[in-house]
């Protein structure tokens, strides 16, 4: 996921903005590939794995 897009995305429970927690980012720091996007109206997080954020309320997503 590319951090310049991050705007365009929101919380999808409470439409708040989200911001990002990355744990791997590439070499010059431009695009996350592991992490999290982060809620903090509603203190949830939203994972990043293999570049591709996983917006699913958490009471949607399979663990």
């Amino acid at each position: 996921m590319k951090k310049e897009n991050l705007c365009l995305f929101v919380c999808p429970v409470c439409r708040g903005e989200l911001t990002v927690k990355p744990e791997i980012e590439n070499a010059d720091k431009t695009e996350i590939i592991s992490g999290n996007l982060y809620c903090p109206a509603c203190l949830i997080y939203y994972p990043v794995e293999n570049k591709i954020p996983n917006l699913l309320p958490p009471d949607m997503r399979d663990f």
